[in-house]
């Protein structure tokens, strides 16, 4: 109660209101998930002078904001923030600088709080002196122990959704698009970098310069800071990695520069100069992050045989859907996330073939039939009707492959001349704009429904894009290798003296999981130890065979494979791969201790966006700190 009187005595005599004891309400809210009034009152550029501070785990420093007044009558501007400590808010005078008025109004609806700006007249820039907390929730501070070098802490940013107002105070909706400036300070031991141009040299004195000259939402502001290193591998591409990863990833990503010029020869020029790639611990949430200029990547996908590098063409195909023409809200994740699937497909069939691309559509459409199989239908939408209060929960299988597939029967329906003339138009006409799901529709019944002739119909369209489940004009994916794999399984008797029968020594990864994937589900302890036997699946150094592997065990209670399941959980924090295995040991009577005390272990190193769905799955358990989300 002390430190809270304290906080706001701070704050009142800085200027401001403190959250506790402010009476104004809420602003009206134009983006569900977004307090800015970009209606009134529209942030055009940022400028971050930021330090790095290790020991406290925060970014502290200001944020200049330059704005443009859309409404004459406008008095404030408003910000999202979420556990940002708000110092004071100035503007250059004429002979000094001044302190603008502000109330910061906390919400309860998980959103953060909004930063309420009495605007001062004429002056189109304030500044505001802020810093993060640790708790912030779009970043994640390493120790040196949870880096592959074990030197150096590491920082990471994480802003998809809505965490860029975690560290940084801003109109952190996607419609709204901002060029920015940075000089970030850091310890001279450590490399930053940023969704911006980077530099091929460690600065000397620990201060670094960024720009992003493109106008792009908060959410892919990016920033890392860590004991990197640095290779060129191409015209247009660099690795930043620790030490551990970097050739590894060099050899990884190879095909890279092949992939931006199929994109560029199937949707038009790459409009964003340079396109590197920032390998990140494996307490990286995701597979990777589409932040412009410098993809954020899980080295969960370096697999030694380019085999998963279709993660690389999702998050490049996101320089056109997502990063070039962008969401206007979260509610309308698909035309990011769906558009991008389909262009992943397209530019993995240019790169490696036809066969590859149908693999892989089909593996994702398995997965997504097992995931709708257990989803509220009303979430099964591509354009959700109804409000989600957090937008991370809007991230699932439908606003990705139920996207693509949505795509591709269009493909098919008009064929791909026609098509990828109608998507060569739409990136041109939207570049560097935020899009809504009915300013899609329009646009598409203009410029393809009308010219099909009843190819497509805005009825079938609607039915897509509102309805649960999957029509029945879905294009389904099928592949001769996998039809060979279905007959194998079909005629096999799971025995070492059957399994040699298998002629596996050619797969690819895809075949390997499409063969694990079609076992039967429930395998007693003597078959589940000749797979092991036979293909050393424990062993596996293939992150995705492993996750199905160990998947198989916990279902079947294969516990010489636990000890497998232990390091994994302990060394990865990829949520793809680790929360399903949480939620399949949660379930288990048997298992349940298992996974508490595994989770125990691992928490510590975990992203909190991980934390946050992994949480939930053990309710009785109570943990030191919790996290902000």
């Amino acid at each position: 109660m002390k430190k809270t009187v304290l906080f706001c005595f701070i704050l009142l005599i800085s200027g401001g209101l403190c959250a506790e004891t402010s009476k104004h309400k809420l602003p009206k809210q134009i983006d569900p998930h977004s307090f800015a009034n970009f209606d009134e009152v529209v942030v055009t550029h940022m400028s971050l002078n930021l330090q790095a501070n290790f020991k406290k785990s925060r970014l502290e420093g200001s944020n200049t904001l330059r704005y443009q007044v859309l409404k004459p009558t406008a008095k404030h501007l408003i910000l999202d923030t979420r556990d940002l400590v708000i110092k004071r808010i100035t503007y250059p005078g004429s002979k000094k600088e001044l302190k603008a008025k502000w109330h910061l109004i906390q919400a309860d609806n998980g959103l953060g709080a909004a930063l309420k700006i009495t605007l001062p007249e004429n002056h189109p820039d304030l500044t505001i002196h802020y810093h993060s907390q640790p708790q912030a929730s779009g970043l994640q501070w390493l120790t040196a122990s949870q880096t592959a070098g074990n030197k150096h802490p590491f920082l990471f940013s994480q802003s998809q959704a809505i965490h860029a107002r975690s560290w940084i105070p801003s109109q952190d909706s996607p419609s709204v698009r901002t060029t920015y400036t940075a000089t970030i300070t850091a310890p001279k031991a450590l490399w930053v970098v940023m969704s911006a141009q980077n530099q091929a040299e460690k600065s000397a004195d620990g201060v670094y310069h960024f720009n992003m000259p493109q106008a792009i939402p908060a959410y892919l502001i990016a920033i890392a800071v860590g004991d990197l290193a640095y290779k060129n591998i191409s015209k247009h591409v660099s690795i930043y990695a620790e030490d551990a990863y970097l050739e590894k990833a060099a050899y990884e990503f190879a095909e890279t520069e092949n992939m931006i010029t199929a994109a560029e020869k199937l949707y038009g020029a790459y409009r964003w100069g340079t396109y590197d790639l920032l390998i990140l611990p494996p307490s990286f949430p995701f597979g990777g992050m589409e932040n412009p200029r410098l993809s954020f990547i899980t080295p969960t996908v370096i697999a030694g045989d380019r085999s998963l590098d279709s993660l690389i063409a999702h998050e490049l195909a996101h320089s056109w859907s997502g990063n070039l023409v962008t969401n206007a809200s979260w509610r309308d994740l698909w035309l990011n996330e769906g558009f991008t699937t389909y262009f992943e497909a397209r530019i993995t069939e240019a790169v490696h073939g036809t066969e590859r691309m149908k693999m892989e559509a089909a593996l994702n459409l398995q997965g997504l039939k097992a995931e709708m199989a257990e989803m509220d239908p009303k979430y099964q939408a591509l354009a959700l009707k109804e409000n989600i209060n957090d937008p991370d929960d809007v991230f699932s299988g439908v606003a990705y492959d139920k996207g693509r597939f949505f795509l591709e029967w269009m493909e098919v329906a008009v064929g791909r001349p026609t098509f990828d003339a109608f998507l060569n138009k739409y990136f041109d006409d939207f570049a560097f704009k935020s899009i809504s799901t009915d300013q899609f529709l329009q646009y598409l019944d203009k410029h393809l429904i009308q010219p099909s002739q009843g190819k497509i119909t805005m009825k079938a369209v609607k039915q897509w894009i509102y309805e649960p489940g999957l029509p029945d004009t879905l294009p389904v994916p099928t592949t001769d290798r996998f039809k060979v794999i279905d007959k194998q399984v079909a005629d096999l008797t799971i025995n070492d003296k059957g399994l040699k029968k298998i002629a596996s020594d050619q797969w690819t990864t895809q075949e390997w999981l499409h063969f694990m994937k079609a076992l039967p589900e429930q395998l007693n302890q003597k078959q589940m130890q000749a797979l092991d036997n036979h293909f050393q699946f424990s062993q596996a150094a293939n992150a995705e065979i492993a996750h199905v592997w160990l998947m198989m065990s916990i279902k079947n209670d294969f516990q010489p494979a636990f000890a497998r399941l232990i390091s994994y959980l302990n060394e990865i924090g990829r949520m793809k791969l680790i929360v399903p295995l949480y939620q399949a040991l949660a379930e288990s009577k048997a298992h349940q201790n298992l996974g508490k005390n595994i989770y125990q272990s691992a928490r510590p190193g975990y992203h909190n966006l991980a934390r946050y769905k992994i949480d939930p799955l053990f309710p009785d358990m109570k943990f030191e700190t919790q996290d902000a989300k």
